[in-house]
């Protein structure tokens, strides 16, 4: 078995996934990149981690959530840590009801709750005692916020799905959400759109996030061996701003 403790971590070619396998390979974890696309820059992350892999696989597909955690055990020879960062929206303005599909709400729902239900599942059989599942959720879950009711919808089962989830595995597995607020991408890095900028100027600490942000909380968590079922907001304080005064459709 491998000394070197091993974390999982889906969605993790770009954005917040990369930003949390990086920084969980700093702190000498073994890591194994995962997306269900962006193949070629999932498996270029891995390469640049001290002995990192990388599986693709669709989350919300039951055969592939069991393959990559049966991947990271027969290359790795344990799993420790399995963070549940993938995720999918389709922005729509929460006034637009006929702006969303059942299409939509099957999708949404498919990859950012029944994902983490498939991968959680067969992580529990895979873990030792001391084991941790972290769901990165979103404000939106616990908000009236979000990139479409859909999403928000998924989020706020998500937070459930940990706590639920938290009293069923432990005291041996943890379960724990880390929910961000608006987060600077790459793509939007050095021009924020307008809505962002707004958002930033509501938040007590005056800007939106990182991902570097949402990754130093998901390792808190992991080095924190006292804290279960908890739902972490990462957003600057967005979610004390008022309703009347957030923009309606904050959210990662």
């Amino acid at each position: 078995m491998s000394a070197a403790r091993v974390a999982l971590v889906t969605g993790s070619s770009s954005g917040i996934g990369e930003a949390i396998a990086r920084t969980l390979a700093a702190d000498g974890f073994t890591v194994v990149v995962n997306s269900a696309t962006s193949v070629e820059a999932g498996e270029r992350i891995a390469a640049e981690l001290p002995g990192g892999s990388y599986v693709r696989g669709d989350v919300a597909d039951p055969a592939d959530a069991v393959r990559l955690v049966e991947t990271a055990l027969e290359r790795h020879g344990r799993l420790d840590v399995l963070v549940n960062n993938a995720g999918t929206s389709t922005p729509v303005p929460h006034t637009d009801l006929d702006g969303v599909s059942a299409e939509d709400w099957h999708r949404i729902l498919g990859v950012n709750v029944v994902g983490p239900w498939q991968l959680s599942v067969a992580a529990v059989k895979a873990m030792e005692p001391g084991g941790l599942i972290v769901n990165i959720s979103s404000v939106g879950g616990t908000r009236a916020l979000g990139s479409s009711i859909p999403y928000a919808v998924s989020k706020a089962a998500l937070n459930h799905l940990t706590r639920l989830l938290a009293k069923a595995v432990g005291p041996d597995i943890r379960v724990n959400a880390v929910a961000p607020g608006p987060v600077e991408t790459p793509m939007s890095a050095g021009s924020l759109t307008d809505r962002a900028a707004r958002t930033a100027s509501m938040t007590p600490l005056g800007r939106i996030g990182r991902p570097s942000d949402v990754a130093a909380v998901v390792l808190a968590l992991v080095n924190t061996p006292f804290i279960t079922g908890e739902v972490v907001h990462v957003d600057g304080g967005i979610n004390l701003v008022t309703h009347m005064d957030a923009p309606r459709e904050v959210g990662r």
